[in-house]
């Protein structure tokens, strides 16, 4: 996972990936002061500032956008989704989904989602609590024995990043236990252990931290509350009612084809490898899952408009609080970023993002088969801003790049992404 401890634990973090998405959050470490994200150079916006006819002229500048971020960020291959009712769609595959022998990238295949994942959990916990057998403000101390804190964090801080627990995926031992075998397996209570070994960062809902520890928790409660084994749960409970019929909650490091070879610099070594077979235990509710184009496309929808929750209860996982990050704030599980509500995902390989903006009810999915920087931005959030600006030039997929302070790691998203 990386040369140096603050590259390894950035891909961890990833894994949370994200989380807000960019939030780059390094999933639980410092943000600093954020500054502008590299810009690429765009096409110029749509003449009317509205969702354009998404006809051939528009595919044609969508196309060199996208192109244009590949080479500047080294991408290997991208598959994006572009929608919106009476505008048509746009799907396109780009670039090589294996590098050894180039096999070109599909519209068909299975990847990797990161911290995407986390929207399929929240939901799941969000769906107890419709039933009535949790609430939002119950404490997690009332499922979870040992959590530090565990009187006074509830369920609606974990949901939304203010918990104040250490992130997991932030300390050295795990970092070392992870990058010298990423084929190993880690159980939920492991990864709690490398976390609640260190003080909390504040006390529940004073800030926001992007924070993998969160969901691992969420994910026992809803195992415990719901009776079944979470990928169970999720499965009958979100993923079928849903009709997702090519999303899986993977148990071990199984990874269904046809799927893209996904490549990562977070290794011990720093150089660049294949993640693609890498165990994602160590994501689990955080970052495990595994979907493709058409699944997310559909779920972008019922994620941001509520179809499997009331409509009580997702207006609760729709108020946002505010973050670092300008003009981006968090719900439960959910961000909303500029207008465009969902979840990015980056996980060693992978990165995700699948985005729904209300206005316009049009829905973007990116999936991508690598983690690496760009100029430290994801290139999913590049991917992004790119495509944002010639469709929704009003609302422009935009997450600034933070600088971490000298003692903290580089910043880093879900994404787990």
């Amino acid at each position: 996972m990386g040369c140096s401890p603050s590259r390894l634990r950035r891909a961890a973090v990833a894994l949370a990936a994200a989380g807000l998405l960019v939030v780059p959050v390094s999933a639980g470490g410092a943000y600093g002061v954020p500054v502008t994200a590299p810009v690429l150079t765009a096409a110029a916006p749509s003449p009317d500032g509205g969702f354009p006819e998404l006809d051939p002229a528009v595919a044609a500048r969508l196309d060199d956008a996208i192109r244009r971020v590949m080479d500047e960020a080294k991408v290997p291959g991208v598959i994006v989704g572009l929608s919106a009712p009476g505008k048509g769609d746009y799907v396109r595959a780009f670039g090589v989904a294996d590098k050894t022998d180039e096999a070109p990238m599909t519209a068909d295949l299975n990847m990797r989602i990161g911290s995407e994942t986390k929207t399929f959990t929240v939901t799941a916990l969000l769906e107890l609590i419709d039933r009535g057998e949790i609430g939002l403000d119950d404490p997690i101390g009332d499922y979870i024995d040992g959590v530090p804190n565990g009187d006074r964090i509830t369920l609606r801080d974990l949901a939304g990043m203010r918990s104040g627990l250490f992130n997991y995926s932030m300390d050295d031992d795990f970092f070392k236990a992870l990058t010298s075998d990423p084929d190993r397996p880690f159980t939920p209570q492991e990864l709690l252990d490398y976390s609640f070994k260190h003080p909390v960062q504040f006390q529940p809902g004073a800030e926001f931290d992007y924070s993998n520890t969160n969901l691992i928790l969420l994910g026992l409660v809803v195992e415990k509350i719901g009776g079944l084994p979470l990928n169970e749960f999720i499965e009958q409970n979100v993923l079928e009612p849903a009709g997702l019929h090519n999303t899986l909650f993977p148990t071990g490091a199984e990874f269904p084809a046809p799927h893209a070879h996904g490549y990562t610099d977070q290794t011990a070594t720093g150089e660049t490898e294949d993640a693609t077979d890498w165990n994602p235990s160590w994501g689990w509710a955080a970052g495990a899952m595994i979907s493709d184009l058409p699944d997310l496309r559909s779920w972008a929808r019922t994620l941001a408009t509520g179809t499997l929750l009331t409509p009580k209860t997702q207006a609760e996982r729709l108020e946002t609080g505010p973050t670092a990050i300008p003009g981006a704030g968090y719900g439960l599980g959910i961000f909303n970023v500029q207008g465009w509500i969902g979840h990015n995902g980056s996980l060693p390989g992978y990165e995700t993002l699948t985005i729904y903006l209300p206005e316009e009810r049009a829905t973007l999915v990116v999936l991508l088969n690598t983690d690496i920087l760009h100029d430290k931005a994801e290139p999913s959030t590049l991917f992004g801003q790119a495509i944002t600006e010639i469709v929704t030039p009003d609302h422009v997929f935009n997450l600034p790049v933070p600088v971490a302070s000298p003692s903290s790691p580089t910043p880093r998203s879900t994404g787990p992404s």
